[in-house]
């Protein structure tokens, strides 16, 4: 098992509508591609100074599925440009682990 992790920052005003876009349209479009090794997403906020932090987790079978997620170039985020527009400043690059233990109830 892979997990993917990518951080966003938004302002605080934009916070709500940054998730309703991720829950609304990101998310479900991502599950509708139906990848292959793709196991789902978490996402994680909190509110910092004066910025909303979101961290996406997102958890796959393999690299390989990862590549059918994001390309070729894996590793380089995929923030859609509906995203980026409400986003203050993000990661260009996504964070790779294998995942060594799973015991999640």
């Amino acid at each position: 098992m892979i997990c993917r992790i990518w951080h966003g920052y938004t302002t605080n005003e934009n916070a709500d509508k940054y998730e309703r876009l991720l829950n609304e349209e990101i998310f479900v479009g991502i599950k509708k591609r139906e990848i292959a090794g793709y196991k789902g997403i978490q996402l994680l906020r909190r509110q910092i100074e004066n910025e909303t932090e979101f961290i996406t987790i997102m958890w796959f079978d393999s690299i390989d599925s990862i590549i059918e997620f994001a390309g070729k170039n894996y590793e380089t985020a995929v923030v859609p440009e509906k995203a980026q527009m409400i986003l203050s400043r993000f990661d260009r690059q996504s964070q790779h682990y294998e995942v060594k233990n799973q015991d999640l109830e």
